[in-house]
């Protein structure tokens, strides 16, 4: 199977996800507003999240998937690569319910550390540590799923893992019409809250229920037995300690924000998640359909020996995500205002809130392709069993980050802290780019150089239609359904037409890159980007 063809599958279902998630966010926006209730949610809901991404999506599969791959391929096959996971599972069982129950019991002296600002507003700091012990379950569960899903990447099977998010926001959607209708009949905005906790609880037990029946569907059988360190069980846990640093910079620099964040004003937080997530549509598609798809097929390269393969891999990795991230970087960015007014405003969303939240966009999308393309470099490290090399660049990128937000949160507030941590992501690109190329791992050739350079001339074309078409339907973005849809569906195509019609008239597309998009089955030939 493809690389193409696999980060299309991904892509697609995460896709379907985004879009459900804009849905649960753009009806939370209007539900709740920027206030006291939303900000203990969002707080108890970066908790879990947070740790999901780091942990279970993050350290976990990184070391994981190469280990069982490699089991795969061994002369043991099936049996011995569910041997490990067995393995596997039995102690991470046992360490998810000791770290989840720890958790629970420490969340005030967590939430404290977080967000002790919350204490001068009465109730707040409560609030944030009720709803924190109700949503942390959902950690322990969601690990399980991404335990199994490394399990069916390795296989190949990409779909059961990128549906299971369309879970987690069907049942928060329905939290949140529930807790809407409890409020009119005489509840509060405290009283979403907490519908909404138990949601995600819920939905961590939904996803688990479904990742259980799609792997054995597809014929791999997991038992849990008593726990037992055995050799490649203690090698999975030296190679997880240091991948939570080098796989999960971004997902730090969440707690990060999240502290300077509950400094601010109320609603800060808020607003920064809100933001987030017009950020983390394209880099959810994108970013997370490369990373997740090119891990277990680079590791077999490696394994084999073929490095030429390797490079091609990355390459294409490279030139997939340049061509996808630097054009919705540039249409955000400019369009910020029409998006937020056009998905958020309203309701208990105001208008002032919308302004604060279209600047933190802007500054968040500066970083777009660098959020990618970590996703894309850091697989070069993970495949070879190489973790360290990317925790020390991860140190070294959380430190500048942390340094930055001192100086600018105080002068620019949540728009600094948003810009800092796209230009930290940045500097954490380069860094891998340039190690991954003093060991001769992976190089940048003149043709994808070429290519990215003439992605560029396209964007900024798109741009400048963009910003023509902006001021024309200033009035609609925040009229009625009808208008909000048509204006930003002008918006939509305008962009994709003059970008892909520049690219393709200058050679910005791979027109084999183009045909493998466009097949579902195995190519004649690989493309090669490597001359």
């Amino acid at each position: 199977m493809s690389l193409v063809r696999n980060v299309g599958t991904i892509g697609g279902l995460t896709a379907l996800s985004r879009v459900f998630g804009f849905v649960r966010d753009m009806l939370l926006a209007r539900v709740l507003g920027a206030g006291l209730a939303a900000d203990a949610f969002q707080l108890a809901f970066v908790l879990p999240n947070t740790f999901r991404r780091l942990f279970a999506e993050g350290a976990f599969s990184v070391a994981f998937v190469p280990m069982y791959t490699r089991a795969l391929s061994s002369e043991g096959g099936e049996d011995a690569a569910q041997v490990f996971a067995n393995h596997v599972l039995a102690v991470f069982v046992w360490v998810l319910l000791g770290f989840s129950a720890i958790a629970m019991l420490a969340m005030p002296g967590i939430v404290w550390l977080l967000a002790s600002e919350y204490q001068d507003v009465p109730g707040k700091f409560e609030l944030a540590v009720h709803l924190s012990q109700i949503t942390f379950p959902y950690l322990g569960l969601v690990s399980l799923v991404a335990m199994l899903s490394g399990v069916l990447n390795a296989h190949s099977k990409f779909a059961p893992g990128a549906f299971v998010p369309v879970l987690l926001n069907l049942v928060l959607i329905t939290g949140i019409i529930t807790g809407y209708y409890l409020r009119e009949a005489g509840g509060t905005d405290v009283t979403v809250a907490y519908v909404q906790a138990i949601a995600v609880a819920v939905a961590g037990v939904a996803q688990l229920l479904y990742m259980a029946w799609a792997t054995r569907r597809a014929g791999v059988r997991l038992k849990l037995s008593a726990p037992k360190l055995t050799p490649d069980v203690k090698r999975l846990a030296m190679l997880i300690l240091p991948a939570t640093l080098g796989a999960g910079v971004y997902q730090i620099s969440q707690f990060v924000d999240t502290f300077f964040a509950t400094s601010l004003e109320q609603g800060s937080l808020t607003l920064l998640k809100y933001a987030d997530r017009l950020n983390q549509m394209p880099l959810g598609i994108v970013g997370i359909a490369l990373g997740t798809a090119i891990l277990p097929m680079l590791a077999r390269h490696i394994q084999s020996g073929d490095m030429r393969e390797a490079q091609r891999l990355q390459t294409n990795a490279v030139e997939m995500a340049t061509l996808l991230t630097l054009p919705a970087a540039v249409a955000l960015a400019i369009c910020a205002p029409a998006f937020v007014t056009a998905f958020f405003v309203g309701g208990k969303m105001t208008v002032a809130n919308g302004a604060v939240m279209s600047n933190i966009v802007i500054a968040l999308v500066a970083g777009l392709p660098s959020y990618v393309l970590v996703k894309v470099f850091q697989p070069g490290f993970f495949s070879r069993e190489d973790t360290r090399t990317p925790v020390w660049i991860a140190a070294t990128v959380l430190v500048i980050n942390i340094a930055i937000n001192f100086y600018v949160v105080p002068r620019y507030g949540i728009v600094g802290l948003a810009g800092a941590t796209a230009f930290t992501s940045t500097i954490n690109v380069l860094a891998l780019y340039t190690i991954l190329q003093k060991r001769g791992w992976f190089h940048l050739t003149w043709k994808l150089t070429g290519r990215i350079a003439r992605q560029l001339v396209a964007t900024v074309a798109m741009g400048a239609a963009l910003w023509l078409l902006m001021p024309l339907m200033a009035d609609r973005y925040g009229g009625n359904v009808i208008e909000r849809v048509w204006s930003l569906a002008v918006l939509c195509v305008s962009g994709l037409v003059v970008f892909f019609a520049v690219a393709w008239v200058i050679g910005a597309l791979d027109k084999d890159l183009i045909a493998q998009l466009r097949r579902r089955k195995r190519p004649p030939r690989p493309v090669d980007l490597s001359e």
